[in-house]
């Protein structure tokens, strides 16, 4: 017996480090007697499906083709026997580009921006995170946009967003070999932020238990929708704020205030985002009635009417209490018809004029009174009616030729009528003649001067044409400046002016104020001048670099081959930003034109090849800031050579090759790859096969002693690219390598038994045979003592209790190998080892209906027996359920597994040295067995029923989950769901109708389905009484000359009927026996009782106080007893005498 180990190469003990797309190999030598079990997992538990694992006694090897960025990680190899076990790990470094950020959230969230953080990807790619690429999206848009290219740090706020909108954000993570996976936000986020607070709060009234308010809206609702407001008040003497009102309007009255009270009062809006700060009214408030001198509050004190119209003047006043209201005209009191009349409410007076006259014109005196004094005001009233003539003359101000209708150079006389709404007035007097022709005058000022730019010596001017041009076309225009240092104007332009509607004042004084003026000029002279706002200091002026990205430049750019990239990028800033172009992962050619002005840059590359793919960086820097963007360019080129070339197999005729596809794949797919070989005799190469599609190729028909090269190209749309070549000649014969490691695998008195891995490489032959030598203790002598074409050999006719060492050599038909010799000396005894039995689990889980394996490694020597035993009793084996044994193994086999088959079984293993036990549970899952009955009526109503049963006795080996109930008026088939959610044992069901007969059924439920049903007995929905009979018939006992006695009898039915059922179950059916006071229970036409196949029922009619007592119902059958005790209960009125 020996413990196992683990044979760690050095290299695996380090970091192994491996593109993405490659394969990874992990090959680690083994031992341990017996040949230990092979476990490979990973750190956190990540699945190994994609994994291919071979194991030998001698070693396990690990391979995952095409790795990416989620195979990194640590490799934990457990290896373990019946002596022990032994555990170790590799660590993979996957290169490739990052995983996504991790945790992104928003942090803060204003009305223009929005805050991000972000941790760092659980998975780095195998490289230095160098920057965060931050991108945003409108929701209603499906393309993101670059908000930073360059994010150094975990955190970044995204501003200059447009107030009110959704916008999703997200964050992916850049390495030396790209940009990796995004975290993105899972839904979109508003910007907005709280509201501000109310405006100015106004008291409106106040009384002795209530006080109205009303308030301003914010001045800015935080980009979002005011949902309501929030009232709160605070009692004098109190610090705590409570909620009186919460309103969607900007007023509210807040009531059952106390008499006398003084109250506080602030009110908060409130929008999806939060509530704003509160805005508190300036003063406290005392709640009594108000007693408030009488006021007006008129806008108007005319008001006008057209004659025959009617009239409605308003007055809204305030006063408390309610003043008095009185109307005067013309100083005498206002006397009021059905024509003239006004009403009076509590906060205004109306006074009403149907169809005004001239009589209705005047001065009106309106006098409000109340105990706090007193108010009047004069409204005056105007009826309008048609106006007199127009009074003369009629003056012409102005003559042009393009006056409506008129002929140019005529002469005209005119005259003029009022009108108003009443009507049309008498003409006035005509004019004198006036010839129709055009005046000519200066044109007005210039419109909207403005400076466009400032320069450290010069100012940049526009305007626009004057809005009047004084009938004549504009000639030019003047500019004048003026230094605020000086005061003095200066003519900027030539006397006769420019034409242009902008200009560049030249050679000012740097740092210099300056005020700047423009004129326009025509043909009847120089117009009004336009002043440019304010004054202007010259000095140079400062804009942090920006660049525009085309949209094309956002995407990958593709360039052929041998032609001309070609990137332009407009720019700006001010002073003139430096432009600096690189390329992550290498230099730009130097046969790169890079161009670059004030406005753009541009790189221009001919004929480009597959290296000047990648990524190239722009950096625009300035006293002002810095600015960064990329371009991804792909050159469609041939690929890149394969890479990892090697020798995988030799044999007398062929070598097998394998290898990776190339880093470069010349931006589009590999199509296949062409082998060629050539003769180390020989310059030239001849293909092998020119259409392979794998990454390995057996090259066979070669000549036997041989020596040959070999060489792969892959090939994609564009061509066959560069080769990868073997360094060195291959020959094609060999003898065999040694064989792999030797393991002892039994040792008795007189024979050992060996077994050994096959050689690395068989020499470019089939191994024939396997030489097994010997050497005795003392002897230098070597002795055959085995031939074999196996990989194992049982040496016999050993000494006992001799020390022998063994070696093994490979044969091919090129000779023998060198020999492989066992480590330690093996001394010649029987192996007595105590028995062992070790289950991988204690528990099995299986679903009814699958195969089960129950795979327990067991140990001993001599070798053990083994028995099972399933709950205390031995396992009977069938053709279903049978074990079969190794001498490592004993293997439980379960065939269309049943809930029978769920239980504890125990694994004895015994040999003359003794025995050892252990035991595991196995658990069957399935849908659970119906609920167990009876279903019981707890409690019974005219509307109710409540129900109960017991849980299934199987569980489906798992928890019930829930109960479904059904109800079913018998009058129909059709079952209704009470409730599919019951979690315990017992519903009230309730809304049934009085007097129906219903049937209840049961399910069970657990996460594999649901059970059949368990079904009640019929049971009618009603009180478990009815309405009495009529009393006797009523008869005079007693007479005197002014009273009689009357009685009666009670009646013969007092409405107590009883229907008592009692559920039951039993195989074979019980026989059930009823006694009442321990006595047995005598059936009459009154009482009897109704035996069905679930349940026995009593009927009692009429009951009656001799029914009071109590009830014993014993079932029995030839499995046992049981046993179940009632009372009932006769409720009636009680004795004349109690």
């Amino acid at each position: 017996m020996l413990p196992p180990e683990i044979e760690l190469d050095a290299e695996l003990r380090k970091v192994v480090t491996i593109r993405a797309c490659c394969t990874l190999r992990l090959f680690v030598p083994i031992k341990g007697r017996p040949a230990p079990e092979v476990k490979w997992t990973r750190e956190h538990g990540e699945s190994l499906d994609r994994a291919s694992i071979e194991s030998t006694s001698s070693y396990t090897l690990l391979i995952v083709e095409n790795v990416n960025r989620f195979d990194s990680g640590k490799y934990i190899l457990t290896i373990e026997n019946s002596s022990g076990s032994k555990t170790a790990f590799v660590n993979v470094r996957v290169l490739d580009t990052p995983g996504a950020p991790q945790d992104l959230k928003i942090k803060e969230v204003t009305k223009s921006s929005v805050t991000l953080t972000w941790e760092p990807p659980l998975i780095d790619g195998g490289s230095k995170i160098k920057n965060y690429i931050v991108e945003k999206r409108e929701s209603t848009r499906k393309a993101y946009s670059t908000v930073n290219a360059n994010c150094h740090k975990t955190s970044w706020k995204v501003d200059s967003l447009q107030e009110g909108c959704n916008y999703y954000f997200r964050v992916l993570a850049e390495n030396e070999y790209g940009i990796g996976l995004p975290v993105e936000t899972s839904e979109s986020v508003k910007v907005s932020e709280r509201p501000l607070p109310p405006g100015k709060i106004t008291l409106l009234d106040v009384t002795r238990n209530s006080v109205t308010l009303s308030w301003e809206k914010p001045e800015h609702d935080g980009g979002s929708r005011i949902l309501g407001y929030i009232v709160e008040m605070q009692s004098k003497g109190s610090e705590k704020w409570s909620t009186c009102a919460t309103v969607k309007v900007t007023e509210a009255t807040i009531t059952g205030l106390i008499q006398g009270e003084e109250y506080t009062f602030r009110v908060s809006a409130q929008n999806e985002k939060g509530i704003s700060d509160p805005r508190q009214l300036g003063i406290p408030v005392i709640a009594k009635d108000l007693v408030i001198p009488p006021a007006f509050k008129l806008l108007f004190t005319t008001f006008s009417v057209l004659a025959g119209e009617d009239l409605k003047v308003d007055v809204p006043f305030v006063g408390r209490p309610k003043p008095a209201v009185s109307w005067h005209k013309d100083n005498v009191a206002l006397k009021q018809t059905t024509r003239v009349n006004a009403e009076s409410s509590e906060n205004n007076t109306v006074l009403t004029i149907k169809e005004a006259c001239r009589e209705d014109v005047g001065s009106y005196l309106v006098k409000l009174t109340n105990s706090a004094g007193e108010a009047t005001e004069t409204l005056n009233i105007v009826v309008l009616d048609k106006p007199g003539p127009p009074t003369g003359p009629v003056k012409v101000d102005e003559v042009t030729a393009d006056m409506t209708g008129l002929i140019e150079n005529h002469d005209y006389e005119y005259r003029v009528s009022a009108e108003n709404a009443a009507g049309l007035s008498e003409p006035s007097p005509p004019s004198t003649y006036y010839k129709a022709c055009d005046p000519i005058y200066k044109p007005g000022p210039p419109n909207n001067p403005k400076v466009t730019d400032v320069t450290r010596s010069s100012v940049f001017l526009s305007w626009g044409k004057p809005i009047y041009d004084g009938g004549s076309e504009i000639q030019g225009y003047i500019v004048e400046k003026c230094d605020v240092s000086d005061g003095e104007w200066a003519m900027c332009t030539p006397p006769t002016g420019i034409k242009n509607t902008h200009m560049e004042v030249e050679k000012l004084v740097e740092k210099h104020e300056y005020k700047f003026r423009v004129c326009a000029v025509n043909k009847a002279g120089v117009g009004e001048h336009a002043d440019v706002p304010g004054s202007v200091i010259v000095e140079e002026k400062m804009e942090a670099p920006d660049l525009d990205l085309d949209m094309e430049l956002r995407k990958i750019v593709n360039v052929r081959a041998g032609g001309s990239l070609r990137l332009f990028v407009p720019i700006r800033g001010r002073p003139t930003p430096e432009v600096k172009w690189g390329k992550v992962d290498g230099d730009i050619r130097e046969a790169a034109i890079i161009d670059t002005t004030s406005s753009f840059t541009s790189l221009v590359l001919d004929n480009v090849n597959r290296f000047d793919s990648g990524k190239y960086t722009l950096t625009l820097e300035n006293s002002s800031g810095t600015k960064s963007a990329f371009v991804s360019v792909r050159v469609l080129d041939t690929p890149s050579a394969p890479v990892n070339l090697k020798i995988r197999e030799i044999t007398k005729d062929s070598v097998s090759l394998s290898w990776e596809p190339p880093l470069l794949d010349g931006g589009a797919k590999i199509k296949n790859f062409i082998i060629e070989k050539r003769e180390a005799t020989r310059k030239a190469y001849a293909a092998v096969v020119t259409n392979c599609h794998k990454t390995s190729w057996k090259v066979d028909q070669l000549q036997e002693g041989c020596y040959y090269f070999f060489r792969i190209s892959a090939e994609n749309e564009y061509g066959i690219g560069l080769p990868a070549e073997t360094s060195d000649p291959i020959k094609v014969a060999e003898v065999p390598q040694p064989p792999g490691k030797i393991t002892v695998d039994d040792v008795t008195r007189n024979s050992v038994s060996l077994s050994w891995a096959k050689p690395e490489h068989d020499g470019g032959s089939k191994i024939i045979q396997y030489i097994v030598e010997m050497q005795a203790k003392g002897s230098e002598k070597w002795s055959e003592c085995a031939r074999v074409k196996t990989l194992e050999a049982v040496v016999t006719n050993l000494t006992q209790g001799e020390e022998y060492l063994f070696r093994v050599m490979a044969v091919n038909e090129k000779g023998k190998s060198d020999p492989r010799a066992l480590a330690v000396p093996i001394v010649a005894k029987d192996l007595v080892i105590e028995p062992d039995v070790r289950p991988a689990f204690h528990s099995y889980s299986v679903q009814v209906g699958q195969d089960l394996k129950v795979e327990v490694p067991i140990a001993g020597r001599p070798k053990p027996t083994v028995t099972w035993v399933k709950d205390g009793q031995p396992l009977r084996q069938t053709t279903r359920v049978n074990v079969s044994d190794s001498a490592d193994l004993t293997v439980l086999n379960l065939k269309e597994t049943s809930k029978e088959d769920s239980g504890t079984y125990e694994i004895t293993v015994a040999n003359v040295v003794g025995q050892k036990s252990a035991s595991v549970e196995i658990i069957t899952l399935d849908k659970p067995d119906p609920p167990v009955g009876p279903v019981k009526f707890d409690e019974i109503s005219a509307e109710s029923i409540t129900l109960s049963w017991n849980p299934p006795v199987y569980t489906g080996g798992c928890q019930i989950t829930n109960y479904i109930v059904h109800k079913r008026d018998t009058t129909t088939t059709v079952w209704e769901t009470v409730s599919a959610t019951v979690a315990r044992t017992t519903l009230k069901v309730t809304k049934l109708k009085t007097g129906s007969e219903y049937q209840f059924r049961i399910f069970a439920e657990n996460r594999y389905g649901q059970s059949f049903a368990l079904e009640s007995a019929p049971v009618v929905a009603q009180y478990p009484y009815k309405e009495p009979g009529p009393p006797g018939t009523p008869f005079v006992t007693t007479v005197t000359k002014d009273s009689m006695v009357v009685q009666w009898h009670e009646p013969v039915n007092d409405g107590g009927n009883l229907k008592v059922e009692v559920p039951f179950i039993g195989r074979p059916k019980p026989t059930i026996t009823w006694t009442k006071d321990e006595q047995p229970l005598k059936q009459t036409t009154r009482l009897n009782i109704q035996n069905t196949t679930t349940s026995t029922i009593l009927h009692i009619k009429e009951s009656s106080r001799e029914d009071f007592g109590k009830y014993t119902v014993t079932a029995t059958n030839a499995a046992g007893t049981a046993t179940e005790h009632l009372s009932i209960i006769v409720l009636e009125k009680p004795d004349k005498n109690s």
